[in-house]
């Protein structure tokens, strides 16, 4: 599960009907990445588009303006809020060099996976949106301490992150994160499931 994971998540969901699929990533021979869908039927393999979000800019999402350009421009934190979560977090995907090293503020689901193949946990801060099925997609950010001995709360809470958005490569690829100044487990929720 890795940055493609939000924007594959609902494409792939789309294009498959309305069966119950699961994703999980694996590394193949050739050092990249592909998605295993494991739905109604047997498991199946599907390479992961590394260009996926350049794609989404055909739909008009690209140079989006649902984050008030001098906030974009200030010194002042990004904050990603829950009524236009989705198009705030894609903004951010679609014109990386705008928010790259800008502190950005956000709320949501914690969620770990494991990288198929590797010792390596992945963590992200997410909340469900619109798919084919429903609320089956998501939108979020992954995110990491710039330290070891910083820890992780539990799959599923509900967290407030601040961090830095950044990006390193892996694979050969470029992922987005952000990197993590303060992550605080809350006991009031907000909404798991956005619409746009």
């Amino acid at each position: 599960m890795r940055k493609v994971w939000i924007a594959v998540a609902v494409s792939l969901a789309l294009t498959m009907g309305c069966s119950k699929v699961s994703l999980s990533f694996q590394k193949n021979k050739a050092g990249t990445r592909s998605v295993i869908l494991a739905g109604n039927s047997a498991a199946e393999t599907v390479p992961v588009n590394p260009n996926a979000f350049v794609e989404e800019s055909s739909y008009g999402l690209a140079g989006s303006t649902t984050i008030p350009p001098e906030q974009k421009a200030s010194g002042e934190p990004v904050e990603i809020k829950e009524k236009l979560f989705i198009a705030q977090t894609n903004d951010v995907y679609l014109n990386p060099e705008t928010y790259m090293g800008k502190t950005i503020k956000l709320e949501g689901l914690f969620k770990t996976q494991a990288y198929l193949g590797t010792d390596t946990d992945y963590h992200f801060v997410l909340r469900y949106g619109p798919g084919c099925c429903g609320n089956d997609g998501s939108a979020g950010f992954e995110v990491a301490w710039a330290t070891s001995d910083q820890s992780y709360p539990q799959e599923d809470d509900w967290v407030a992150v601040v961090g830095v958005l950044d990006s390193y490569e892996e694979d050969g690829y470029p992922y987005l994160y952000l990197s993590l100044a303060s992550l605080k487990v809350l006991e009031i929720r907000g909404a798991e499931f956005v619409s746009q």
